[in-house]
């Protein structure tokens, strides 16, 4: 799935940032009552929330599962197989800050996902690596090369990178800095044109990492020398992250686990290398088109290539399998999970497929006329 957070572990691998050491002010007891009170009435409010929301989800899960054996087994499936409630919202007030804790010490700090910096730190820590970072035209060019290659359309690759960047976004771009507004925090791992989560970069990794090193390969046949030698350390050092990722099962939980380690966060920085980076974003949409054609989708838009981008290739496939009119009626919620579904706001603002699926037309007609999108559009041209 595309924009959930890693979870609990990640800060302890996190070198961007230093705890401050200095102790808060000691509160005074009425700061404390009012603290208390604040947060009985908070407490009060989530858990008659999550009363009614931890059904929900679990009901949107069992459906899901349930859609999907049907599919397997060759039946049909129809709106009763959905939940057509939209989710609960919490509207119970914010949940205040202990004022005898540290701001750095709060839960919600302790959750810190990692950044460039991050990945850069742990590939040259475990692995010696320094991705080959180039210019941003060169990075495009290279993208547009393999993406090309691959029969990705230019549609596909000028509209995605517009929808998951915002039209201006880097190859190194990551979700919650692309706009690098002030205070801005990461919101998931996602980096790229694509916007490729850790786990999505182990799991192409373990999949298709021999596919990877074969096409390295035929490109040092055709240099010499030191470029040559350069490119033959650049394939030894993937070899062994390909080795890497498949220290566990081939399963989507796993690579999540193995992502969270410091060597598995040293893996993303391949997004960030000119020769390894276009392979691993292409390789996540060019995994989606040839799904859809096994699943019986001859041809995508770009909006419902997103679709499978956005929440994975079999919940995509379960989205765009939908009438038009079934479209209409089916919410968001059911082609995520909940944390995922709470952090897109632009799968709670549409509620319904339909609109989600126009809501993402949309965008991508307004951030295709981006700069960063017309260089895309030039190169693919």
């Amino acid at each position: 799935m595309r924009h959930l957070l890693l979870g609990v572990g990640i800060a302890a691998f996190s070198v961007h940032g230093a705890i401050a050491q200095d102790k808060p002010a000691k509160p005074t007891p009425e700061a404390m009552a009012e603290y208390r009170k604040n947060i009985k009435v908070c407490s009060e409010a989530r858990a008659k929330h999550e009363a009614v929301a931890v059904p929900y989800w679990s009901r949107v899960g069992e459906k899901r599962k349930a859609r999907f054996a049907k599919r397997r087994a060759g039946e049909s499936v129809t709106l009763a197989d959905y939940v057509l409630e939209q989710p609960p919202v919490y509207s119970g007030p914010p949940c205040p800050r202990d004022p005898s804790v540290r701001q750095e010490d709060q839960p919600e700090d302790k959750l810190e996902l990692p950044v460039v910096a991050d990945f850069l730190h742990n590939a040259r820590e475990h692995f010696g690596f320094e991705p080959e970072q180039a210019n941003e035209i060169d990075f495009k060019q290279a993208y547009v090369a393999v993406a090309t290659a691959a029969g990705i359309t230019r549609d596909q690759v000028v509209r995605i990178y517009s929808f998951e960047t915002g039209g201006n976004g880097r190859f190194d771009a990551q979700a919650g800095l692309i706009f690098q507004r002030p205070n801005a925090r990461p919101i998931s791992t996602a980096l790229g044109y694509n916007q490729l989560l850790t786990a999505n970069t182990t799991s192409l990794l373990a999949g298709k990492g021999d596919r990877f090193v074969k096409v390295l390969q035929g490109r040092a046949a055709e240099l010499s020398g030191e470029p040559r030698k350069t490119l033959e350390r650049k394939i030894e050092t993937l070899r062994r992250m390909v080795a890497f990722s498949r220290t566990v099962p081939e399963r989507w939980s796993d690579h999540v686990r193995l992502a969270r380690t410091p060597k598995g966060l040293a893996l993303h920085a391949l997004n960030l290398d000119i020769d390894i980076g276009p392979l691993l974003q292409t390789q996540k949409l060019l995994d989606s088109v040839r799904y859809a054609k096994i699943k019986g989708i001859e041809q995508l838009t770009a909006a419902e290539l997103e679709m499978m981008n956005l929440t994975g290739d079999g919940n995509g496939f379960d989205m765009l399998s939908l009438s038009p009119e079934m479209r209409a009626q089916v919410p968001t919620s059911n082609f995520f999970q909940r944390l995922g579904y709470e952090r897109n706001p632009i799968a709670v603002r549409t509620r319904v497929v339909e609109k989600l699926i126009a809501e993402t037309d949309a965008v991508m007609d307004k951030r295709s006329a981006s700069e960063g999108a017309r260089d895309l559009a030039r190169l693919m041209d």
